[in-house]
């Protein structure tokens, strides 16, 4: 079981990508989808044994490394924050290889694609079951190298390639940090096993690096590497680029796997956090900026899969600032119910773009939701939750990170709070401005466009009716042990909060005002979006046209873009070319070829001489025989 949750998304893919091309598209399909169906099997019964029957296991595989001493074990650590993720994981994946089957229809690469999304599940299986930190990096990498297959998937588009580029690219920056990270864990523990480094945290809290405390430096190599993942302010501009992949794929990227990688790894390395003060503040900041941040560009966006993007970068930002207050469970609590309602939104999207003829501009939708009325409320009902609207699931996990903001007591504790609840309305007035431009109002497509629009087919809409059920139930269900009385039974040690950090109990004792602002601000949100957009939709150009400034720096996503172009792209290509006329062309090819040049000159001028005559050999015997005894007789004179 254990295993197999990880192990059978590999073997569809190695089906689907090595032998694709003989067994068919349509085999190749199957195989990733009865592989994938099997893995969520495994994978919601590990969670049953290991998360609700308190029944941690760990399997060892094989000998990872064995060198010089420093051994590590390929093996797979299921306690309850790993059963939480392989359940969430698989079953998400296994409905969106489901929905490709109809997204993907006309694709001429399916078997291709399949391959490249189930191998993207288990490199994220794997780094979610590591029992070591070598491990966890290699699902890591693994991640990293998936999405860029998948997002540059269409690559005759050069927007694609260029995505995929710059996703890998800006990854590698945050994979920098965690490998100095890892190096340096190594150098304090003496180990990169969980196990040991856990079991040894009291012992080495007085360790020092570079006079610094060593606890402070490893957290926060560890999360700028979470940021590179996850998307956090600085290192989050591939993320609405990632959209340039299939709607799937986004799916896959912002719900269940690699964005989420980040956070996991703070929650799983929360027993070295809970003694990093500073990088902990350094966490709720960054995290509640991005948050706020993430907001402010997704209310001016037209893209309606970027716009479902940017949502993605702010709910990202609640899960750091909860684990950054000390509230793991409650970060991991969010990320749980978010990949339910962002897959549910991110494929309904695609049913739209599906309805629309791959039209993604919301600009020119508008007066569908009559023709693609399952979509619609699918739509509606993946906004409610993402809003925090009672009773969905995203009410039950972002109120819960609030209220640990606010009970955290500290001055980033109100930052967050104050952050969260802005974005909370933000979020609630993009979400419906979304929906109202795609769905309400005249239709503003051609009418050759219109025409065709259609529901999606059951094999699309099966998967979002599933996914619905989880943005409405698994709040509900699943707060009172996430974050709820029996959390600590629950968790059972697999996230671990110090003696001195009381937050989880302290989240349940905050004023009764503070569960209720996040409801009033996110249906305020709601209120203003309907305000603006659908009684009085001339107010919306007109506000841009009067605080142009504002809005272009919206547009433009703070310029950060452009910022990085202006600071790293084109210095580093200047560079580029200056090493290559000069270092390269000049130098490196330019003696080699000076030296093969005076070699050709010089044979041709021995070629010159070789006439092939008896008589000038002769002469040139003679000459030098001359030459030679006149040395000899000066020599001798001297």
């Amino acid at each position: 079981m254990f295993v197999g949750a990880v192990f059978f998304p590999l073997l569809g893919a190695s089906i689907a990508g090595l032998f694709g091309r003989w067994i068919g598209d349509r085999a190749a399909q199957m195989a990733t989808i009865i592989c994938m169906v099997l893995a969520a099997i495994c994978g919601l019964a590990a969670f049953w044994q290991v998360a609700l029957g308190q029944a941690p296991s760990t399997v060892e595989i094989v000998t990872f490394l064995d060198v010089g001493g420093f051994e590590v074990s390929w093996a797979l650590r299921y306690d309850t924050l790993s059963a939480v993720m392989v359940g969430m994981v698989t079953l998400i994946s296994t409905l969106i290889h489901i929905y490709s089957v109809g997204y993907m229809s006309h694709d001429p690469d399916r078997p291709r694609f399949f391959a490249y999304l189930s191998l993207f599940t288990f490199m994220m299986l794997m780094l979610v079951t590591a029992d070591n930190l070598v491990q966890l990096f290699f699902g890591w990498e693994g991640v990293g190298l998936a999405s860029y297959l998948l997002i540059g998937f269409w690559y005759e588009k050069e927007s694609a390639c260029a995505a995929a580029m710059k996703a890998f690219i800006v990854n590698r920056v945050g994979d920098l940090f965690f490998m100095l990270g890892l190096a340096l864990t190594f150098w304090v523990f003496g180990s990169v096993e969980f196990s040991t480094i856990f079991a040894s945290v009291d012992q080495h809290r007085g360790a020092a690096f570079a006079g610094l405390p060593a606890y402070e430096v490893i957290c926060v190599l560890l999360f700028l590497g979470a940021c590179g993942k996850s998307a956090q302010l600085g290192l989050h501009t591939w993320l609405p680029d990632a959209m340039e992949g299939p709607t799937p794929v986004s799916a896959l990227i912002h719900a269940a796997t690699m964005v989420t990688a980040g956070v996991f790894l703070v929650a799983r390395m929360s027993p070295v956090f809970e003694y990093a003060p500073t990088a902990l503040a350094l966490v709720t900041v960054v995290g509640a900026s991005t948050a706020l941040f993430a907001a402010t560009v997704g209310c001016v966006q037209n893209d309606i899969k970027r716009i479902i993007a940017y949502s993605t970068c702010s709910q990202l930002g609640y899960m750091f600032f909860a684990a950054g207050v000390g509230a793991y469970q409650g970060a991991i609590f969010h990320l749980f119910t978010h990949a339910f309602f962002k897959a549910l939104l991110f494929l309904g999207a695609g049913s739209v773009i599906h309805a629309m003829s791959d039209e993604q501009d919301i600009r020119k939708m508008g007066g569908i939701w009559r023709k693609i009325p399952i979509t619609y409320a699918l739509m509606w009902i993946g906004s409610l939750a993402l809003a925090g609207v009672p009773y969905f699931a995203g009410y039950y996990s972002k109120d819960f990170v609030l209220e640990a903001a606010f009970a955290a007591n500290t001055s980033v504790g109100m930052y967050a709070f104050v952050c969260g609840l802005a974005a909370a309305f933000l979020t609630a007035f993009y979400s419906w401005r979304l929906i109202i431009l795609t769905f309400h109002g005249t239709p503003r497509a051609d009418a050759e466009t219109m025409a065709h629009v259609h529901e999606s087919p059951p094999v699309m809409i099966v998967p979002l009716l599933v996914l619905a059920l989880g943005a409405v139930v698994t709040g509900a269900v699943f707060y009172p042990y996430f974050v709820g009385y029996e959390w600590g039974q629950f968790w059972n040690g697999a996230i671990v909060n110090a003696p001195h950090n009381h937050i989880m109990e302290a989240a349940h004792h905050v004023p009764s005002w503070v569960p209720l602002a996040p409801t009033v601000v996110g249906l305020s949100g709601i209120a203003l979006a309907y305000l603006l957009y659908m009684l009085a939709p001339s107010i919306p150009g007109r506000l841009a046209a009067s605080f142009g400034g504002v809005y272009r720096f919206l547009l433009n996503k703070w310029y950060f873009d452009e910022l990085y172009d202006a600071i790293f792209v084109r210095p580093a290509r200047a560079l580029a070319r200056v090493l290559w006329q000069t270092a390269d062309a000049r130098i490196i090819d330019g003696v080699p070829n000076g030296a093969a040049s005076l070699a050709d000159d010089v044979a041709g001028g021995a070629v010159r001489i070789q006439t092939g005559r008896v008589a000038s050999y002769a002469f040139v015997m003679i000459a030098g025989l001359a030459v030679f005894v006149t040395l000899l007789a000066f020599g001798a004179a001297r």
